[in-house]
C-alpha cells in the first residue's frame, strides 16, 4: 500500500484525465448525441422554435429505438457459453470447473443485463465496456469475481492507442463524480481521505443543445438537481507496467513454476533431502525412503555374511574365525534447502518480465491505494463497433441520424398540410363580408353569413396535394434504418416479405442473420476477453475450498467444488482436488450460441436425423420446449434403462427356454444312456459268470487231469513190481 499523498501519481492522473478528455471530446460530443437521438431527443432548439414559428410541430417518429432493440434482442437471446481448453499440461476436469466459474460469475452479475447494455452502448455510441474486477465484500467478505457495465462516456482511453481492445494503450481511466457520502460507501476504510479531498460539481459532460419534450434524464441533469451537495471527482486509473518474475523447473521433479521475486525468497527457503543421491521434497517420505533403504541394506548385510561364512567353511575355516564385514554402502541422508538445489543446478532458475495491470484508486487530489492485478489485459473490455483505429468508434446510429431527421421532418410536414387543409381556405372581395362575422360563423354548420354581391361571391382556393413521392420516401427511409442495424422484415415478424414455400422462408431467415454475425462476432470477442481476464483473477481469488452453485433453465442445481482438500489414507498427505489455483486455460465462447434459433426447422432437422438413425431421442428431446427438460430427460434415461433391462431379461428367458428344451433332450439321452449302460453291466455281469464258469470248468480239468496224472503215477509205480510186469507183458500182447 502506498502512501495517501503521493503528489507525483495523483497529479500525473488527473493530468492525463484532462489530456485525455480534450483530444476526446468531440468523440464525446457525438456519441452523446448519438444517445439523445435513440433516446427521442433529435431536434435542436432552434430547429423546435423554427418549426414553432412557422405552426408545425417538431414530431419525433423514432425509428432508431426499436431498431436497437430488436438487434439487442437477438444478439442476447441466449446466454453465452463459456468454455476453458487447458493450455500446456493444466488439468482437463480443472478446465471444466474453471468454464462453470464464468458462468457462476454470469449469474452473480446478473450478466443479461450487464451484455444488453454494453451491446446497447455498442449500437448507440460506437463502443460499450464491460468491467472485470474483484469484489472482497461479496459471499460474506470471502470475495467474488463479477462484471458490470461501464458508461463509455466514463471512460478515457491513450488517444494514441491503435489496438481494438486497446492493448497499447499506456493508461485507462475511469472517471465520474461522486457524492462524498456515495464515496464514503464505496470505500468505508478511506472515510478521512474523502472528507479531505477537493470538491468539483463539473460533470465534464458535452452538452448538445437538443430538445426534448419526453424529459429524458442524463446523469448529468441528475446531477444538478443536487447542487448544494458536494461531489469528489473519482479516478480509477489502469497503466500497464513490466514486473519480473522468476521461472523454476526442477529437473528431478519436472514441475515448472512461476512465481514472484518475494514468493521465489520463500521458495528458496524450502527443505529438501537428498536419500543416497535421490531429491525429496517432503519429510515424510523421505523417512520413508530412509526406512525402506535401511531395511534392504541389513538384507543385504545379512546374506554376504551368510555367504561369506560359507564359503569360509567349505575353504576349511573354523566356525569360530572371524567373517570380515561385507562392503555395503551406508544409508546416507543430506538435508538442504532450495538454494541448495539451485546451485547444483537441479533447479534451473531464470528471471523474465511480464506484463501486469497497475490500478489507482484517487478521490479528488488523494490517493486511496494502488495495486498489481494479476492479469496482463486491462479488465475494461471493449466491445468496438466500426473500429476506426483509434479509441473513437462510430456507431450504426450515427450512420442512420441524417435518415431520422428526414423521417421527422417529412413526418411533421405531412401533419402540418393535414391540419392545414383540413381548413378551407376563403378568398373574398375586400368590403363585401363583415370579416369579424365570417371568421366566427365560418365553421358554424347551417350558418348564413350575408356578403354584397357586388363585388362577387367569396371563392375556395384548395391546397396542393403533397407528391406520392414523400411517403414512399419515408418508408424508404425507416427500411434503410434496418438495413444499416443488420435487420430485414422477416425479422420482426412481417409475413408479407415472407417467401411461398417453408424451406425458403428458412433459408431467407439464415441468410439475413449474415449482417447480425457479424456483430456477433464483435461481442464473442470481446466476452472471450472479459473470460481470459476473469480467470487469474479467480485463481487469486479463489484459493481455498468453494462450493458454487449453478441454475439451469428447469430451476435444478448444480452443484460444483473446487480446491477441495483430502487426506491421503496412505500417506497422510492433503492433496487438492480441483485445483484452480495452478494451470493456465484459453477461453472462448460457443459461436452463435446466442442468436436465436427457428425451433421448429431446428426440430424437423433433428427428427429427420433421429428417424435416419444418427442420433437418439434424448438428443431430439433437448430442441423442443419442454421446461423440465432435466426431468424429461431423466425419467426418458431410467424408462431407456427399464426398457433395456426388459429386453435383457426377455432375450435371457428366451435362452433359458433353449437351454431348456436342450436340457430335455440331453435327460432323454441320458436315459438312453443309462439303459445301454445298465444293459453293458448285465452284459458283462453275463460275461463274467462265464468267465468264472469257464474259470471253474477249466480249474475242473484241471483237477481232473491232475487225479488222472496221478492215477497213472501209481499205476506206473505199481508195473515196477513183478506182478505189475506180467500184467504188463500181457496187456502188450493183447
Amino acid at each position: 500500500m502506498e502512501e495517501n499523498k503521493t503528489p507525483d501519481i495523483v497529479n500525473d492522473t488527473i493530468q492525463l484525465f484532462k489530456d485525455y478528455s480534450k483530444k476526446r471530446d468531440p468523440w464525446a460530443q457525438q456519441a452523446k448525441e448519438d444517445k439523445e437521438f435513440r433516446l427521442g431527443r433529435q431536434w435542436t432548439k432552434e430547429q423546435a422554435e423554427t418549426l414553432e414559428a412557422r405552426g408545425q410541430a417538431a414530431i419525433v417518429i423514432n425509428r432508431i429505438h426499436p431498431a436497437v432493440e430488436s438487434a439487442k434482442a437477438m444478439l442476447t437471446s441466449k446466454r453465452p457459453s463459456f468454455r476453458c481448453a487447458p493450455r500446456e499440461d493444466s488439468d482437463n476436469k480443472v478446465a471444466q470447473v474453471m468454464s462453470n466459474l464464468l458462468s457462476y460469475m454470469y449469474d452473480i452479475s446478473d450478466g443479461e443485463s450487464v451484455i444488453k447494455q454494453a451491446i446497447d452502448d455498442y449500437y448507440v455510441m460506437g463502443v460499450g465496456y464491460i468491467n472485470v474486477y474483484q469484489d472482497p465484500k461479496m459471499d460474506m467478505g470471502k470475495g467474488e469475481v463479477c462484471m458490470h457495465d461501464i458508461d463509455p462516456l466514463d471512460v478515457y482511453v491513450d488517444p494514441n492507442s491503435r489496438n481494438k481492445f486497446f492493448d497499447d494503450a499506456e493508461n485507462i481511466i475511469i472517471s465520474r463524480l461522486f457524492s462524498r457520502d456515495q464515496a464514503k460507501k464505496m470505500y468505508p476504510e478511506y472515510k478521512k481521505e474523502i472528507e479531505d479531498a477537493n470538491s468539483e460539481q463539473d460533470f465534464n459532460m458535452p452538452e448538445t443543445g437538443r430538445h426534448d419534450d419526453n424529459k429524458v434524464f442524463f446523469p448529468e441533469d441528475v446531477g444538478l438537481l443536487h447542487e448544494q451537495s458536494e461531489y469528489v471527482r473519482g479516478y480509477e486509473r489502469y497503466s500497464k507496467l513490466e514486473v519480473p518474475k522468476m521461472r523454476v523447473y526442477e529437473k528431478f521433479s519436472g514441475k515448472e513454476q512461476l512465481m514472484e521475486e518475494e514468493e521465489f525468497k520463500q521458495y528458496m527457503q524450502q527443505p529438501a533431502w537428498i536419500v543416497n543421491g535421490k531429491i525429496i521434497t517432503s519429510e515424510k517420505q523421505s523417512n520413508e525412503l530412509i526406512i525402506q533403504l535401511q531395511q534392504k541394506r541389513e538384507q543385504q548385510v545379512y546374506q554376504m555374511k551368510m555367504q561369506t561364512a560359507q564359503e569360509m567353511q567349505e575353504a576349511g575355516y573354523t566356525a569360530e574365525a572371524a567373517v570380515p564385514e561385507p562392503d555395503v554402502p551406508e544409508v546416507r541422508v543430506e538435508k538442504v534447502d532450495f538454494q541448495y538445489l539451485i546451485m547444483k543446478k537441479q533447479i534451473d532458475m531464470v528471471k523474465i518480465m511480464i506484463t501486469r495491470i497497475k490500478q489507482c484508486i484517487v478521490m479528488g487530489d488523494t490517493l486511496l491505494y494502488s495495486r498489481i492485478l494479476p492479469i496482463e489485459d486491462y479488465p475494461i473490455v471493449p466491445l468496438c463497433n466500426l473500429h476506426t483505429r483509434t479509441p473513437y468508434p462510430v456507431s450504426d446510429v450515427r450512420m442512420v441520424k441524417g435518415l431520422q431527421e428526414y423521417i421527422n421532418k417529412t413526418r411533421s410536414l405531412i401533419i402540418a398540410h393535414a391540419t392545414t387543409s383540413t381548413n378551407t381556405k376563403i378568398l373574398v372581395p375586400e368590403g363585401s363580408v363583415d370579416m369579424k362575422e365570417f371568421e366566427e360563423k365560418w365553421a358554424q354548420p347551417g350558418v348564413a353569413i350575408p356578403y354584397d354581391p357586388t363585388d362577387g361571391p367569396p371563392v375556395s382556393v384548395q391546397p396542393s396535394p403533397l407528391p406520392n413521392e414523400l411517403y414512399s420516401n419515408e418508408q424508404s427511409a425507416k427500411t434503410d434504418i434496418d438495413h444499416q442495424l443488420g435487420l430485414y422484415e422477416l425479422m420482426s415478424g412481417n409475413a408479407n416479405s415472407a417467401p411461398d414455400t417453408y424451406k425458403a422462408t428458412i433459408a431467407l431467415d439464415e441468410f439475413g442473420q449474415r449482417r447480425i454475425k457479424s456483430k456477433l462476432a464483435d461481442i464473442e470477442a470481446a466476452l472471450c476477453r472479459v473470460g481470459e481476464v476473469a480467470v487469474p483473477l479467480m485463481q487469486q481469488l479463489y484459493n481455498n475450498q468453494k462450493i458454487i452453485r449453478i441454475v439451469q433453465p428447469n430451476n435444478s442445481i448444480n452443484e460444483y467444488i473446487m480446491n477441495q482438500k483430502l487426506v491421503d489414507d496412505k500417506t497422510g498427505e492433503i492433496k487438492v482436488i480441483n485445483d484452480i489455483t495452478v494451470g493456465m486455460y484459453d477461453v472462448s465462447i460457443v459461436s452463435g450460441g446466442t442468436l436465436p434459433t427457428n425451433r421448429y426447422a431446428e426440430l424437423e432437422f433433428y427428427m429427420d436425423a433421429y428417424q435416419k438413425g444418427l442420433i437418439d431421442k434424448q438428443e431430439v428431446l433437448k430442441k423442443t420446449e419442454v421446461f423440465d427438460m432435466e426431468g424429461v430427460l431423466k425419467r426418458t434415461g431410467t424408462i431407456g434403462q427399464l426398457q433395456s433391462q426388459l429386453k435383457s431379461a426377455q432375450e435371457s428367458i428366451k435362452k433359458l427356454q433353449g437351454d431348456l428344451q436342450t436340457r430335455d433332450r440331453e435327460s432323454v439321452n441320458l436315459r438312453k444312456r443309462v439303459e445301454v449302460e445298465k444293459f453293458k453291466t448285465q452284459l458283462d455281469g453275463v460275461e463274467n459268470k462265464s468267465k468264472a464258469a469257464a474259470t471253474l470248468f477249466e480249474k475242473r480239468l484241471d483237477d481232473n487231469l491232475a487225479t488222472v496224472k496221478r492215477q497213472i503215477s501209481d499205476a506206473s509205480k505199481q508195473q515196477g513190481s513183478p506182478a505189475s510186469s506180467k500184467a504188463a507183458t500181457k496187456k502188450g500182447k493183447k
